[in-house]
């Protein structure tokens, strides 16, 4: 089973791929004049606001859920095993696809708003919505519903797992079968609960979560501040190969930059869509500026956190596949552990169990966002009929459920190659759709920067700007007013 898996990856994550991720993320940026950096200023505002109806939640919230299923398993082990294979330098690289994917990630985003539809009281969106209303080609957007529910429901769920397992095994010595028992409980509560639920217990933990991390974080910088210029410059030199050390590494540096990048911040996967689709703005811009800034706070600061622990302290080795290590300074020891073992060298003592609880809380904010992202696909699979199936979904919920639990116990090499191979699955698909859709994606674009030019808060008038499939946007939009935005300001879960 593992060799087969390894030879699909072998074929998913050929060359291609990674400089598509690079070149649509290039693309995107020149087409949008770099909004990305331009538009900065509206991405912190828009960010923070909590307006929401019964339907919807706030952008701040599918923000938080954005977020806690990307924070998890990609900072902090994906880092470590970026620099494992690819050397210091592919550090820089997971930096040029944040900066790059911050576009790319506005696009599916903004598409993802357009063609969101109210489905049994809700709001949906994601990549199935916007294939099939704005490519129309329905069986496109089936197909990409089943990978998603295969990827979030079966193949990620356990590489979340298998990291919360093998850390708390490192700093508390509880088995993993313990740990996967544990996972299912607490989850199992949670999922029980509703998209609602979701949304609540992110918004609370992923920032409190996040803070936390950067703080430690931050307190290593600062008692190994004066390494910071030889560990940028061993970066740089690494990444473009002048460093004698790693000079044979650079296409690895690109390659392990790029895939773990983009695990980290999803950007151009599809993954993401989902949560930007239960948001609650007045203009579909509007929540991919917030999605945007996301792969900032995920790969330009929490991955950069955790890759600076790892070479301020030396707490890694650098092994290039199928050669001699080059860098050994922890003979022996799993990439999934160098994280630990950084902190562990500045506080010893508190390094393993710090680490074991932070991923705890972030693999876990995953995994519910996972869910959340295969039952919205489970939803749009159901969506035609009479009588909505209510069977599929207790399917997926023992599905995900037993993944959680064999996660936990199966090799970090085979959770890593599943969650490989599902993303490159999803992105390969996911890209042909929205560069099919860039022309609609960008008149929302200039909607957005006209209306605010002339002094307004954006708001989308579909019909105006000639997007007749956009059904929520159609008559379904209404500005609240007066006592009616008081009472869904007041609005709680």
């Amino acid at each position: 089973m593992e060799n087969f898996v390894d030879w699909l990856n072998g074929i998913v994550w050929s060359s291609a791929l990674v400089y598509l991720f690079l070149g649509v993320g290039l693309f995107y940026s020149i087409a949008t004049r770099f909004l990305q950096v331009r538009l900065l200023k509206d991405m912190l505002k828009l960010t923070f606001n909590r307006d929401r109806s019964k339907a919807g939640v706030s952008s701040f919230q599918a923000f938080s859920m954005s977020l806690g299923s990307r924070v998890g398993t990609g900072n902090i082990a994906g880092v470590a095993t970026a620099i494992a294979f690819g050397g210091p330098g592919a550090v820089f690289w997971m930096w040029v696809m944040a900066l790059l994917g911050g576009a790319t990630s506005f696009i599916e985003i903004t598409m993802t708003q357009v063609y969101k539809r109210k489905l049994d009281g809700q709001y949906r969106g994601g990549v199935p919505y916007y294939i099939e209303k704005g490519l129309k080609i329905k069986w496109y957007a089936v197909v990409f519903a089943l990978i998603t529910l295969i990827v979030m429901g079966v193949l990620w769920p356990g590489l979340q797992a298998n990291t919360i397992a093998i850390s708390m095994e490192n700093a508390f010595g509880i088995e993993p079968l313990i740990t996967g028992g544990m996972l299912v409980v607490i989850l199992g509560i949670i999922i029980f609960g509703g998209v609602k639920r979701i949304a609540k217990a992110a918004e609370i933990v992923v920032p409190v979560m996040a803070i936390i991390y950067i703080v430690m974080c931050l307190i290593i910088l600062l008692i190994n501040i004066t390494e910071l210029p030889s560990v940028v410059s061993l970066i740089f030199s690494s990444a473009f190969g002048t460093n004698a050390a790693f000079g044979g590494l650079v296409g690895s540096a690109i390659a392990l930059g790029v895939q773990r990048g983009a695990f980290s911040n999803a950007a151009g996967i599809g993954s993401e869509t989902y949560d930007a689709g239960a948001a609650e703005v007045s203009h579909p811009a509007k929540q991919g500026l917030v999605q945007a800034f996301s792969v900032y706070i995920d790969t330009l600061l929490i991955c950069s956190a955790t890759a600076f622990m790892i070479l301020f302290t030396g707490m890694y080795n650098v092994m290039p596949a199928g050669g001699e290590a080059i860098v050994n300074n922890v003979p022996g020891s799993s990439p999934s552990a160098y994280t630990q073992m950084a902190i562990g060298s500045v506080m010893p003592g508190f390094g393993a169990a710090f680490l074991a609880i932070a991923l705890f809380f972030f693999c876990f904010t995953t995994v519910m966002s996972y869910y959340y992202k295969a039952e919205t696909c489970l939803v749009f699979l159901n969506r035609n009929r009479a009588v909505k199936l209510k069977w599929p979904t207790h399917v997926l919920k023992i599905v995900l459920l037993g993944m959680i639990f064999y996660g936990s116990v199966v090799s970090a090499e085979f959770a890593w190659a599943l969650g490989d191979l599902g993303m490159g699955s999803m992105a390969w698909l996911n890209f042909v759709a929205i560069l099919f859709l860039t022309k609609p994606a960008l008149k929302v674009l200039r909607d957005y920067e006209k209306q605010k030019n002339e002094g307004k808060d954006p708001v989308f008038d579909a019909e105006k700007l000639g997007f007749e499939d956009a059904e929520f946007w159609i008559g379904q939009y209404e500005e609240p007013m007066g006592d009616e935005l008081d009472i869904k300001k007041a609005e709680v879960f």
